[in-house]
């Protein structure tokens, strides 16, 4: 296949065309950008809404500060002070989060960046990017691929897998925001959630870990049983946005969650290889322009599953670990399995 497919969808303000393709399988169809390696749309047959939210004009994507669909790295979720060390060298990178943190990689992340596509077949697409040494800080140029495959039955598959020749770090994760009743244009509070977490990691009044590691019983943060995401205190919606524990270590692929429509009833299940995931209900969402078909997405339209490691990990040695040392691949598999009720 030629890097001539798909269609031109927007140009960059640096006046780089911006690709789309579109990929079609197990009852699914996507719509994928090269900017950011961005999901724009994505369908199940039998279902009229789309399953994510997005835009569907390019220029929204360019100002975007919601990560919507995209690829987040080269470190997803947030290190505090935006400072790490790794084998005995000290590393700066940028702090775009209270202008005190780094969060998915600075302001300059891969959501931000033009991918290559370097295949696409009928139901699949791989982007890569070249992200060079010190770009927003860190250090050791990475090489980083994405494929996006749909299979039979009704699953979109994400593998991203990245190479250094100097230690680095490397945790991306796939930042789509679901809504399985109506796209976007009503809330996602009476979706059902069940995560196969018994742990969490809390965080501070500036969303960084605290380092605990605690177990969710007794707390709002327990969907080991599945249930709705309303949950009031004091008549306000609990905004969840929140690393949950689900293995110590990077591993093979299992079920993470499981989420329903309210009204469609229609299913997702997450299985990843990844140690953590991230639940973000989409409380701080203010799009400035209409979303996929029109729709208004407004706080808590959509909700965001993020497979990764753990948060601030650099500065947390006991919690999962994602250095990538010359020589290592790293490799994450991510599925989203989709069902009609």
């Amino acid at each position: 296949m030629t890097m001539k497919d798909g269609e031109v969808f927007g140009t960059t303000q640096a006046g780089d065309a911006v690709r789309r393709f579109t990929i079609r399988g197990g009852g699914l169809t996507a719509n994928i950008i090269g900017l950011g390696a961005i999901i724009q749309d994505l369908r199940l047959s039998g279902h009229d809404a789309p399953l994510v939210l997005g835009y569907d004009r390019f220029e929204p994507y360019e100002t975007d500060k919601a990560f919507f669909g995209a690829v987040v790295g080269r470190y997803a979720n947030r290190i505090r002070d935006g400072r790490f060390t790794i084998a005995g060298n000290r590393y700066q990178t940028e702090r775009n989060f209270l202008d005190k943190h780094t969060l998915h990689g600075g302001s300059e992340g891969y959501f931000h960046r033009p991918w290559t596509v370097s295949l696409h077949g009928r139901d699949f697409v791989t982007l890569s990017l070249h992200d060079p040494d010190g770009t927003m800080g860190f250090p050791g140029a990475l090489d980083v691929t994405c494929t996006y495959r749909l299979k039979i039955p009704g699953t979109l598959s994400v593998e991203l897998t990245a190479t250094s020749e100097e230690p680095t770090l490397c945790n991306l994760a796939q930042h789509s925001y679901f809504n399985l009743d109506d796209g976007g244009a009503g809330d996602i509070l009476d979706h059902r959630l069940m995560l196969n977490a018994g742990a969490y990691t809390p965080i501070d009044g500036e969303m960084i870990p605290t380092g605990a590691v605690k177990p969710v019983d007794g707390t709002p943060f327990d969907f080991r049983q599945a249930r709705p995401l309303r949950m009031e205190s004091e008549g306000e919606q609990l905004p969840y946005d929140l690393n949950f524990c689900l293995a110590p270590t990077r591993g093979p692929l299992k079920q993470a969650s499981w989420a329903q429509g309210a009204t469609s009833g229609v299913e997702m299940e997450v299985w990843t290889t990844e140690p953590g995931l991230q639940l973000y209900t989409g409380q701080y969402l203010t799009p400035s322009s209409a979303g996929l078909e029109g729709r208004q997405y407004k706080a808590f339209s959509g909700f965001c599953l993020e497979a990764q490691v753990w948060p601030d990990a650099p500065n947390r040695p006991y919690f999962p670990q994602a250095t990538l040392w010359p020589g290592q691949i790293y490799h994450q598999v991510t599925e989203y399995r989709f069902r009609l009720p």
